[in-house]
């Protein structure tokens, strides 16, 4: 056996023992930026928190992290020492590379190996405790974070979020067929940037990927204000907070 399969294999093992408390691990993933998924990891984890879940949320976009812009908290900071703890959101325990950096505005210059290396802090030298659901807000792309995640984590599956654009599409596509090669289930596809109805784009991925649409997030003003002003939509606007707890059942049914 090549070393570095050993390796990983090894890590897969010393992950699983560490989040043996977390019943379910849900990846939220594109291959594309810019298509909304922080946006559905937190309005989803929020949203399972306030059905009565113990949830977490980790920003895993270690070298462009933007969960704690969207929950507006910036001064916020993790201890930066191991074992990690994260911190208490409004009842969700949210761990970021943001929180931990001395200025959120200075960019995170990291190559390959010291990112997989703070992925691998996040999982196996943080404190999560006992969660019903870890939600992970994945970095685009197909590269070594996503990759990582895929090799070493036992996730439940992963959403795969898209939005009506042809491009958007054919990238969430993607997407879905690298997680299934590592045998990673795709439980739904959400379209984000709706005009209501899922587009024609959205149902070829579902198609291609032997899906379902779980969602479809209409591009309205007040959801992206609520963002920008770090408000968390779903605890805000009873209507968004409606089609998320519609998403939830879907996944759990």
């Amino acid at each position: 056996m090549h070393p570095s399969f050993l390796r990983v294999l090894q890590q897969k093992q010393r992950v699983k023992q560490k989040l043996s408390n977390i019943r379910q691990k849900i990846g939220v993933y594109s291959a594309k930026g810019g298509v909304g998924k922080t946006t559905i990891a937190i309005n989803l984890a929020y949203a399972l928190s306030k059905k009565g879940f113990k949830v977490g949320l980790l920003d895993a976009d270690i070298d462009c992290p933007n969960v704690t812009m969207f929950l507006g908290i910036e001064e916020k900071k993790m201890e930066p020492v191991l074992p990690l703890k994260p911190l208490d959101i409004n009842g969700v325990k949210v761990a970021s590379t943001a929180m931990l950096v001395d200025e959120l505005k200075r960019p995170i210059i990291w190559r390959g190996p010291i990112v997989t290396k703070m992925l691998g802090d996040f999982f196996e030298n943080t404190e999560w405790g006992n969660l019903d659901y870890l939600i992970l807000d994945l970095p685009p792309g197909s590269s070594d974070a996503p990759l990582t995640i895929m090799q070493v984590l036992e996730l439940s599956g992963f959403i795969i979020v898209t939005n009506p654009q042809r491009i958007a599409g054919l990238n969430a596509t993607r997407a879905g067929l690298m997680a299934k090669r590592m045998s990673a289930p795709v439980l739904g596809i959400v379209e984000n940037m709706s005009n209501g109805e899922p587009s024609r784009s959205t149902k070829d991925v579902a198609e291609k990927l032997d899906t379902e649409i779980i969602g479809t997030i209409k591009r309205e003003e007040k959801f992206a204000n609520l963002g920008d002003n770090g408000k968390i939509p779903v605890l805000e606007d009873n209507e968004i907070a409606y089609i998320f707890n519609k998403i939830i059942e879907k996944l759990s049914g």
